[in-house]
């Protein structure tokens, strides 16, 4: 009777968790398909282009289960590049992303819908000058398909999407004036990881 009880208590067990969903897998970022650049408005008149040189992911995917996504972005503050000096030295300093104390810009999903065959909503956590707020990116699937080059190898590429306001974090220098809105975009290539 007693081994009665322990087989029903375990499969009652395993069907709770066949019932559970799939665990995303982990892949890794391909860095030399993959770019972080970011515009604002300067004054009006024109939009400042930018990009980071330097960032690194965490990031567990499925494609047959994509609501299972979950991504650790981090970009190295210090590593923002405009292609102006004298701009770059300013936006590394303390009137904005003041990378002395803050080096760090991160962003940890909390949630992923999709929004249609291709398309997702990416919903998360970001943390810019110590303040972290909630943001929505916009996640569009390129392609998923085995590599040309490496047969073995499948490679998903992404386009991602969003805006934030920087003053929302703290970073109210000029604003205004130089735009508050800053448009985001993530292009990117991931591999399941060997």
């Amino acid at each position: 009777m007693r081994f009665t009880k322990i087989f029903a208590f375990a499969v009652l067990i395993a069907s709770a968790m066949a019932q559970l969903p799939a665990r995303a897998a982990p892949y890794v970022m391909d860095k030399s398909h993959a770019h972080v650049t970011f515009e604002v408005s300067h004054l009006g008149f024109s939009m400042v282009h930018g990009q980071f040189r330097e960032f690194e992911a965490t990031i567990d995917f499925d494609p047959g289960n994509v609501e299972a996504t979950r991504v650790d972005f981090r970009i190295n503050a210090g590593s923002v590049e405009t292609f102006w000096p004298a701009r770059d030295k300013d936006l590394r300093g303390r009137n904005f992303l003041n990378v002395a104390e803050h080096p760090w810009i991160t962003f940890t999903t909390t949630g992923v819908v999709p929004t249609g065959t291709d398309t997702a909503d990416v919903t998360g956590d970001v943390t810019i000058l110590g303040v972290t707020k909630p943001a929505t990116f916009k996640a569009k699937l390129n392609k998923l398909a085995p590599s040309p080059f490496k047969k073995n190898t499948t490679i998903a590429g992404f386009s991602v999407s969003g805006e934030l306001k920087r003053t929302d974090f703290g970073m109210n220098f000029a604003a205004p004036a130089i735009g508050d809105l800053v448009r985001i975009r993530l292009d990117l290539e991931i591999s399941p990881a060997k």
